[in-house]
């Protein structure tokens, strides 16, 4: 598995995860708390949230 991987290790709610099959990390949507701590600790700029319209 490549990758830093700060961005699960950032998340307080640990809504996102690593598939190991595929090498990419995915995010559990309903349990966001889009508070992009995920994206703020990105070192590369690899991890771009985008909030849905209803919780702006």
């Amino acid at each position: 598995m490549t990758g830093c991987h700060i961005c699960v290790e950032s998340c307080p709610v640990d809504c996102l995860a690593i598939d190991l099959q595929k090498g990419k990390s995915h995010m559990k949507f309903d349990e966001c708390w889009y508070c992009l701590a995920c994206e703020a600790d990105c070192p590369t700029n690899a991890i771009t949230v985008k909030i849905p319209y209803l919780i702006r």
